[in-house]
């Protein structure tokens, strides 16, 4: 979504009153939880004493387990058949009121909150609350002004020039300039940081591809006119490329800081709304306000950040009020859990802009056969999967675009449920009744409801094409490093794997160019299809708002060639379930993540 580009569409925000979570009902294009505007954070004299920190970190995490008693260290796992089970009820737990307890779910701790190297949903997270970048996307899921307070496109869309920020510091007081930019970037396209996204993100730059071969220090395209000046190139018009601003690989880092020493992250800030005091490994990360913070000082004084590995844990500590926010994007409100909630305040919902699927690794038997592929796709009951694995809190999908998204006004022909027709492609493939097929592993990171799905699709797929698939979770960390090893040495990767993917930024680009052309680093599967890569090819360079209609066609055409060919097998669009306390007020629930629209208004009565 770019001022050169289209209008986007618009989620309505519904006001409700003091005390409550204003919530977006209708859904938009929207990138990865992106939480607010410039997110940064300082290690200047608010810094508590570490006893202290660790008092209020303790104390804190010590009274909610109190009030939960002897958390069960394993989330329930019904059934489509089991009862829901019982309601919990708990005592309160006094709240803080001057910190923000924010869960994190299927992580127990995070990699890195470098952003050049943002890995998962969970670490972006806590780095859009440090450090921020150029622009941001508001709670309507528009670009906005973030470090950069304005740019301007040349006619031919392949030089951007940015205005920085007039006073914009980090968290130390240390003035931004444009060069912190030019550094900042050229870092993330580095090989020594080695950044695995960024080639698909940064790679359109001139000269990002020299650096990230290590033929060059910089790109050539990146430049720092003077101090309050940035010049960005493009080799290509890029639509999206303003929006796609908004992931971390472009965020500024004080370069001081990121050269002082490997621990650097312990005590990381940038130019956003927070800094990290205290990181207890494994436990949890406690931030606090910048008050250089270009908004204004933040309007509530730390967020505690908890990490919980199993969702189930985390929404019996909210329950007994020891969280305000419980509840993401990748890891919403288990599904079960639902009835319990969905009649108090702090229940919010809107539809998720990501997509659960299963991916194949078209590299090695059988899935190098699109029989098979198609075989398992039309024996998946989806809307069973749906309506009574997970309690109608996710909605079937027949396509790769999550529900709402920019494209998903053009119609796409679907791969039927349809068991007869799975049967007939699985013999077309050699495999009659499933005789001679090699063994196939479902693979799965643990976290939400992944191993109801999992074991969903098993049941299904024993059912009505009589094989028997083996199922493996992983740890949700070693799951991505797993599908790492499945796109550098697919030979010895996945077989096939349950996934997820939620926008980065708001662009059919994004799920289809990014995910499945040839080559591509997020293209795990290494499904290939040059009509598919000639057709995304010319979309991506369709940036005039004349061309809008055109780009959306050749988008549609590839998107009915990947389902045709079963590049994803897309099984359903998330709800984004969240449980927010009514004494949070001035975050907003979009579909892609809470935004706070001005941190400066963020309050915890």
């Amino acid at each position: 979504m770019t001022r050169a580009g289209w209008p986007a569409l618009v989620s309505t925000v519904l006001k409700v009153p003091s005390g409550s979570l204003a919530w977006c009902r209708e859904p938009v294009p929207a990138p990865m939880p992106h939480l607010a505007a410039n997110q940064a954070g300082g290690r200047s004299a608010m810094r508590p004493q570490q006893s202290s920190v660790r008092g209020i970190v303790g104390l804190l995490v010590a009274a909610a387990l109190t009030a939960c008693g002897a958390l069960r260290s394993e989330a329930p796992t019904p059934t489509a058949e089991a009862p829901s089970p019982a309601p919990i009820v708990a005592p309160a737990v006094p709240a803080p009121a001057d910190t923000l307890r924010w869960s994190i779910e299927g992580v127990a701790d995070l990699i890195s909150i470098d952003p050049a190297t943002p890995g998962d949903a969970a670490a972006i997270t806590v780095i859009n609350l440090v450090f921020g970048g150029l622009i941001r996307l508001d709670e309507q899921i528009e670009v906005q002004p973030d470090g950069a307070e304005r740019w301007e496109v040349s006619a031919d869309g392949t030089t951007y020039t940015f205005t920085i920020r007039a006073g914009l510091t980090f968290a130390d007081g240390t003035p931004v300039t444009a060069a912190d930019f030019v550094y900042s970037i050229n870092r993330a396209l580095s090989p020594a940081i080695a950044a695995f996204g960024a080639p698909a993100r940064l790679g359109a730059i001139v000269g990002a591809r020299d650096v990230l071969a290590g033929k060059a220090p910089a790109a050539s395209g990146i430049r720092a006119v003077d101090a309050r000046t940035l010049e960005i190139r493009l080799e290509r018009p890029l639509a999206y490329f303003l929006a796609q601003l908004s992931y971390p690989y472009t965020f500024v880092v004080p370069r001081q800081l990121v050269e002082s020493g490997a621990d650097w992250e312990r005590r990381a800030y940038g130019t956003g709304p927070f800094t990290v005091t205290e990181w207890q490994r494994g436990q949890s990360i406690l931030l606090s306000a910048n008050p250089r913070y270009w908004q204004g000082t933040p309007g509530v004084a730390r967020v505690l950040v908890l990490f919980h590995a199993e969702s189930d844990v985390a929404y019996q500590l909210y329950r007994a009020g020891g969280l305000d926010i419980m509840g993401s994007q990748q890891n919403p409100l288990p599904a079960v859990r639902v009835a319990e909630v969905r009649h108090l305040p702090d229940f919010n919902s809107t539809t998720s802009l990501a997509t659960r699927y299963v991916g194949f690794n078209n590299t090695l038997a059988p899935f190098d056969n699109v029989d098979v592929r198609r075989a398992l796709a039309q024996a998946v009951d989806k809307r069973a999967l749906a309506e009574q694995v997970l309690a109608g809190e996710v909605i079937p999908a027949d396509r790769i675009l999550p529900d709402r998204m920019l494209g998903t006004q053009l119609p796409i022909k679907p791969l039927a449920f349809d068991p007869a027709a799975a049967r007939a492609a699985l013999a077309q493939a050699g495999f009659p009744d499933g005789v001679g097929l090699p063994p196939i592993t479902l693979a799965y990171g643990q976290e939400g409801d992944n191993a109801l799905v999992a074991q969903a699709l098993q049941r299904m797929w024993e059912q009505h094409l009589g094989i028997r698939i083996r199922l493996q979770p992983f740890a949700l960390s070693e799951f991505s490093h797993q599908l790492d090893i499945t796109f550098y040495t697919p030979s010895t990767g996945l077989q096939c794997y349950l996934s997820i993917w939620g926008a980065d930024y708001p662009d059919p680009q994004n799920f289809l160019s990014q995910q499945l052309r040839t080559g591509m680093e997020h293209n795990n599967g290494h499904f290939s299809n040059p009509t598919f890569d000639r057709l995304v090819d010319e979309a991506d360079q369709l940036s005039d708002r004349a061309q809008i209609e055109r780009r959306l066609q050749l988008y549609n055409q590839a998107e009915q060639i990947a389902i045709d060919n079963v590049g994803w097998l897309p099984l359903y669009y998330p709800k984004f379930n969240i449980l927010v306390h009514p004494r949070v007020e001035g975050l907003v629930v979009t579909p892609n993540g809470l935004v706070a629209p001005d941190w400066s208004r963020v309050r915890v009565k």
